[in-house]
């Protein structure tokens, strides 16, 4: 099963501290709006996959309601592939270092454009119109490490929902480094997956306290089909 983390009592904790405001964005508009997945890949999913992640697995049923209803209201899917490739892309020799000789080959290995690790989760739906990409960072916003910045600029986005794997590693990167870009930053938070219950829920709270909303993909969807129906009226 997704984390077993009450979201919403995280949201009454951080409303307390901030005189009863609980999410800053209340309304959505699906054509200024990106849905990121991040890193639902094998090399994160399969069952003894180099960096796996049991309860990612569970998410993806809300993944991919989260993608058809952004799809259904005229918004955009983005999914990011975690990509490290050899002898290609700017170099990141402290990752390396930190991971040691074994540890740094395996996880080149495991995410080089093509290898089985390196691939979509087959389970995860990707239709005509969503987008594909790499990122060669945790977050997809580091300089010179993917194309996601200028494919947001191009589509005139300013909103980005998150959902994917791991909340505390790259959607937590990806979503403070969005907000520092100024884009508004909405965590789907049963629509994330860490190692355990305690990471993915402080993970929620640091990022609910100045980085970003949090929704439930109940919510999001409800959201994301009002904003539809109000601009077909």
């Amino acid at each position: 099963m997704p984390h077993a983390v009450d979201h919403a009592a995280i949201l009454d904790r951080l409303a307390a501290m901030r005189g009863g405001t609980r999410n800053m964005f209340e309304t959505l508009d699906p054509r200024r709006t990106a849905h990121l997945i991040v890193d639902m890949q094998n090399g994160f999913m399969e069952q003894g996959a180099p960096v796996e992640v049991p309860i990612a697995r569970e998410i993806v049923s809300e993944v991919n309601r989260l993608s058809a209803a952004v799809r259904a209201a005229g918004g955009r899917n983005y999914f990011l592939r975690y990509t490290t490739p050899h002898g290609e892309g700017p170099a990141w020799p402290v990752m390396w270092q930190r991971l040691g000789p074994d540890g740094a080959k395996v996880h080149q290995d495991a995410f080089t454009p093509g290898a089985h690790f390196w691939q979509l989760w087959p389970a995860i739906e990707v239709e005509d119109g969503d987008v594909v990409l790499d990122k060669h960072r945790f977050s997809a916003f580091t300089p010179g490490t993917s194309d996601l910045p200028a494919m947001l600029r191009a589509d005139g986005i300013d909103t980005v929902i998150i959902s994917g794997t791991l909340t505390n590693c790259c959607c937590e990167s990806t979503a403070r480094d969005a907000m520092q870009n100024n884009y508004r930053v909405i965590i789907a938070a049963d629509a994330n997956a860490a190692l355990r219950d305690e990471e993915h829920a402080a993970t929620l709270h640091i990022l609910g306290l100045v980085f970003a909303d949090l929704r439930s993909v109940e919510e999001l969807g409800a959201m994301l089909a009002a904003s539809a129906t109000a601009r077909a009226a």
